[in-house]
């Protein structure tokens, strides 16, 4: 299972990184909090303070086409909220 699946670049989670050293990641949502600090404290070399999660479940859409009325579902996913020690600091875009 991979635990980490893309990094959040939002101009929200760009504005925590930069004041409250917090980080935001899209994880696998059967991933717990012990497995994301892990995995983010192996990929980037860093020390977490603390992590908090977010389940987002998916929503039903519809809509009308051509071919008549399609229904569907988004996907789910879990963000991952990671505080980082003070002086640690992640860069995603420094390999562009």
């Amino acid at each position: 299972m991979e635990i980490l699946i893309k990094p959040l670049a939002t101009e929200k989670m760009t504005i925590q990184g930069e004041k409250l050293n917090r980080y935001g990641f899209v994880v696998d949502h059967r991933a717990n909090k012990i497995q994301i600090k892990e995995a983010v404290e192996t990929v980037y070399k860093v020390s977490v303070e603390k992590v908090n999660t977010a389940n987002y479940h998916g929503k039903n859409k519809s809509r009308y086409a051509k071919t008549g009325f399609v229904s569907g579902r988004t996907n789910r996913y879990k963000k991952a909220f990671v505080t980082l020690k003070e002086n640690d600091k992640i860069d995603f875009f420094s390999n562009i």
